[in-house]
């Protein structure tokens, strides 16, 4: 799998996958609820007029009013204590509020409990093997004893009394026999004294007709309704469906995502053919874009790279040129001189060029080492005031007439005095060169200040040479760069000195930069870095 949509497709299947496993048991612990809601509703009417009949009645009476009850509703019937009953908190509870409670014990079959008397707490139990049909029967021979109790034009509204006090989970009404929605048939049986279910318009629902004797009256009950449980096919339909959109969505969100991807690895491999100049579309600022700039930033960076070690090449060879044919010239002269003052003079200026080919692999190699990537830094506590004066002892006597000397100076006002955290040796080694600079250029004076703030620290070294043009300034800083004007060969130098000290202050976290003396009217190189390496310099 290869492929980033498959992949994501995938792992959205297995959770759509567990979702459906959570859904049907979801589904199924919703339907067992709703069909206890259902029985409860059907019941509740029923077994409250019964437990309500049965409460002012004696033991005698309420045993033959149950015995009646059981053997016409066809169902048994029970009467015990509260306590002996061994149901569980919430359901005493539930039975203590006044609700009925029904306990499913079969596919078509419940236990009902309803509570008798708050006083003496008994509780009435009958078992139902067909809810619907056997609570509607029921419920027609009880409402019809309780009207009858009634002269005929007050039981319409005893019926009304009794709906909203036993609160029936269906509707219930007094018609007269040639009102009742019924056909001829089933209006002779109810004026026959029988019990007339008839289907609803649709015939999802049943209604239940009953005739009150010695009245005109038909009592409906109904409509009432089948339990409709949530089928598993319609789960099934939703997974389907939310696999296909979630499919959808998936492949439109990850399909652009996977061409940048193909950009990405179609310029990585061009970069890698040797087209340096390949580079990635960048757009947008989520991850891919980011990659993207990552990449473009890699590829510049590395074009940029083999394009100074090209130069690099090319300028060390035209640097060893020189010194080398010196070297052979200068063997070929002491063949043929004449005096050991000759030869003397010869062996001393081959000396002097293998000097400066020694000098010049030396800065070769320390500007590879900074160039190539992190040295190993050993950031130590440095005090610029001794640093300074160690540089000044070591290279003031190399140029008599050039004066170098300390300049204005600003301590940490944190009384830390000229203390900052730096790598000596390479710290040591770009002083050097910025002071051996400036003592090559300068006619007569070169001064070295420094500056401690808070979190930055900077060094400056100045001259009062010819100074540096300002389009040259940061060319200055390249390798092997010479000015065409008073910086020329004849003062010396590789070229390579400058270079280093950008990269030893660059690893220090700071930079370097050249501007314009105001003091000596020189050139003037800054090192600004930060006091202490865990900060960052601006």
């Amino acid at each position: 799998m290869n492929s980033i949509f498959l992949r994501i497709y995938a792992g959205m299947l297995a959770v759509l996958v567990l979702v459906a496993l959570l859904g049907v048991g979801t589904l199924q612990l919703l339907n067992e609820v709703r069909a206890d809601q259902y029985r409860e509703r059907l019941a509740s009417g029923t077994f409250r007029l019964m437990s309500d009949n049965l409460a002012p009645m004696a033991e005698v009476e309420r045993r033959r009013a149950m015995a009646v009850w059981a053997r016409l509703l066809g169902i048994p019937l029970s009467l015990q204590a509260l306590d002996e009953a061994g149901l569980d908190g919430g359901a005493r509870k539930r039975l203590l509020r006044g609700q009925v409670l029904v306990r499913q014990t079969g596919p078509h079959a419940a236990q009902v409990h309803s509570l008798v008397g708050e006083q003496e707490q008994l509780l009435l139990t009958g078992e139902v093997q067909q809810v619907s049909e056997q609570l509607a029967r029921a419920t027609v021979y009880l409402l019809i004893d309780e009207l009858v109790r009634f002269p005929e034009a007050e039981q319409p509204r005893r019926l009304a009394e009794l709906k909203q006090a036993k609160q029936f989970g269906f509707d219930l009404r007094l018609v007269h026999l040639e009102r009742a929605n019924l056909d001829v048939d089933q209006r002779r049986r109810v004026d026959e004294g029988d019990t007339v279910m008839a289907l609803g318009k649709g015939g999802d629902s049943i209604h239940v007709f009953a005739g009150i004797v010695d009245t005109d009256w038909v009592l409906e009950i109904g409509p009432l309704y089948q339990m409709d449980p949530y089928p598993s096919q319609l789960l099934v339909l939703i997974g389907a469906l939310g696999l296909s959109l979630i499919g959808l969505m998936v492949y439109l969100l990850v399909r652009p995502l996977e061409q940048r991807l193909r950009a990405l690895e179609g310029a990585a491999t061009q970069l890698a053919s040797g087209r340096l100049e390949a580079r990635v579309p960048a757009h947008g600022s989520d991850a891919v874009g980011r990659l993207a700039n990552a990449f473009n930033a890699m590829a510049e960076h590395l074009q940029r790279s083999l394009s100074t070690q090209r130069e690099l090449v090319r300028a060390v060879s035209h640097e060893l040129r020189t010194p080398v044919a010196r070297l052979r010239f200068g063997l070929e002269m002491i063949g043929d001189a004449e005096s050991e003052a000759a030869r003397r003079k010869y062996m001393d200026g081959m000396d002097s060029d293998i000097q400066d080919l020694d000098k010049l692999v030396d800065e070769m190699l320390t500007y590879a080492r900074l160039e190539q990537g992190a040295p190993a830094l050993n950031f130590q506590v440095v005090d610029l005031g001794k640093l300074i004066d160690q540089v000044i002892a070591e290279l003031a006597p190399l140029r008599a007439e050039v004066r170098v000397e300390r300049g204005p100076v600003v301590d940490a006002a944190d009384g830390a005095g000229a203390r900052v955290e730096g790598e000596p040796r390479y710290l040591h080694r770009a002083l050097q060169n910025l002071v051996s600079n400036a003592m090559r250029h300068a006619e007569s004076r070169v001064r070295l200040s420094y500056r401690i703030g808070h979190q930055r620290c900077r060094l400056d070294v100045e001259d009062d040479g010819p100074g540096v043009p300002e389009s040259a300034w940061e060319r200055l800083f390249k390798p092997f760069l010479r000015l065409d004007d008073s910086r020329t060969r004849a003062s010396g130098g590789h070229g390579l000195g400058l270079s280093i000290v950008r990269r030893i202050i660059y690893w220090h976290g700071g930079r370097a930069q050249i501007s314009r003396s105001e003091a000596l009217g020189g050139a003037r190189f800054s090192l600004i870095w930060p006091r202490r390496q865990g900060d960052k310099a601006d």
